[in-house]
């Protein structure tokens, strides 16, 4: 009875409500899908790095290394000499090695020569077909099969470069004969090849630069056929590959190879760790900021709270006052007014939860668009939800602390006398 009078009383004056409302769940929403996406950013960047303790690469931005090599947003700081590359692979500190090549695209989604160590590390299985063993074979991750339709058998051309309008490579055929099982990583959105595939799909003449570089052109000739009498092994000399993901079973490499390699190579080891911590930091920076404005909002909301109940109880006093000689309580007068504020709280955090999820859900889609990683709007952090949830209800129960009292210690017979 008492939260049907309350829920009432609230419309009493609905402009009041509805300032009170939007400005609850605009931040509630803000805070929520910040909530959501750190979340699934940290757990995605972090899973993604398991088992990989440095990364090999060309020398440049150590950040943009990591990013290209094993997250595939961004473009690599470019290529190193295979042969190079395995004297530190082929090392006794190292537990596994598993070079990458990047090649063109289809689609938009990548084209990456590498080992079928590359989906264990991701325990990534295939669960139609068989793991590639020839050349141009390949083994398409879960998410591109699902969004483009494709099947074991299938057979497609891939696109010169990163960009889905690049020259399409029309010689060379790709044929599908596995598909990777859904691991919720970066191969999902990954077409897996052998890395002798991406030679022989740029092996081109020596003055024409390396692929990917500027001034790098396609050239059609004798050799764009040689594939058709034999076909390049792993053990081609002074070929070249993107990166390595290496793991490390002695500790001090870890640290020591991080400096002598970029001093005594052309190459640079680089810790995936210690760049995404910087990256969660540059990162959090953002989020922080953007917190401290939603909770400013509801801060803001808070007041306006109080405002409406404080404007309107003057107004009601004469009501109060006629439910106090007809029996109420003043304990129940003061339980009306809280509650009117946290029926506003509770209508503001859940329209708030709910936008909170739409906008993840937008930005997802932008996300999987540009950098093919996507976030989930159904999932629930109960913790830092909850925590959110007894803000909100506490910003109510504050902002009501004073028209809550004011009614408590409503003077019954001033008040009838004045109406």
């Amino acid at each position: 009875m008492i939260t049907k009078l309350a829920w009432k009383n609230i419309w009493f004056k609905p402009l009041n409500t509805v300032l009170s409302v939007i400005l609850l769940t605009s931040s509630v929403a803000i805070i929520t899908t910040l909530i959501l996406v750190e979340k699934q950013f940290e757990e995605k960047f972090s899973s993604n790095i398991e088992n990989v303790d440095l990364v090999l690469g060309a020398q440049g931005s150590p950040l943009q290394l990591i990013l290209s090599s094993v997250y595939q947003v961004d473009t690599p700081t470019g290529n190193i000499s295979y042969d190079s590359a395995k004297v530190w692979m082929n090392h006794p500190f190292v537990e596994k090695a598993i070079p990458l090549a990047f090649g063109d695209n289809y689609r938009g989604y990548k084209i990456l020569g590498t080992t079928t160590d590359y989906l264990a590390k991701y325990k990534a299985k295939v669960v139609d077909g068989v793991l590639f063993e020839k050349n141009f074979e390949v083994v398409v991750g879960a998410e591109i099969a699902q969004k483009l339709n494709l099947k074991v058998g299938d057979e497609f051309y891939g696109s010169h470069g990163d960009a889905e309008e690049g020259e399409v490579h029309d010689d060379y055929a790709y044929t599908i004969v596995g598909i990777a099982s859904k691991t919720g990583k970066v191969v999902d959105n990954l077409i897996v090849c052998t890395i002798p595939t991406v030679w022989q799909m740029h092996h081109e003449h020596e003055e024409n630069p390396a692929h990917g570089e500027e001034g790098h052109i396609h050239v059609e000739g004798e050799h764009e056929h040689e594939h058709e009498e034999a076909d390049m092994t792993i053990e081609e000399p002074n070929m070249e590959i993107t990166a390595v993901l290496l793991k490390i079973r002695n500790q001090m490499a870890k640290l020591t190879w991080q400096r002598v390699i970029p001093q005594n190579t052309k190459m640079q080891a680089v810790s995936p760790a210690f760049e995404v911590n910087r990256l969660f930091g540059l990162f959090g920076i953002g989020v922080t900021a953007l917190q401290y404005l939603a909770y400013g909002i509801m801060l803001i909301s808070g007041i306006s709270i109080f405002i409406a109940l404080y404007t309107t109880l003057k107004e009601r006093e004469s009501e109060f006052a006629l439910l106090r000689v007809n029996g109420a309580r003043r304990f129940q007068l003061l339980k009306i007014v809280m509650i009117e504020s946290l029926l506003l709280c509770v209508v503001g955090f859940v329209f708030g939860s709910v936008l909170g999820r739409v906008a993840l859900s937008m930005l997802s889609n932008a996300s999987e668009a540009d950098f093919k990683m996507s976030f989930d709007p159904y999932t629930f952090i109960w913790q830092k939800e909850g925590i959110l949830l007894a803000v909100t209800l506490l910003v109510g129960c504050i902002a009501a602390l004073i028209p809550a009292i004011r009614a408590y210690h409503l003077n019954i017979s001033k008040t009838l006398a004045n109406a």
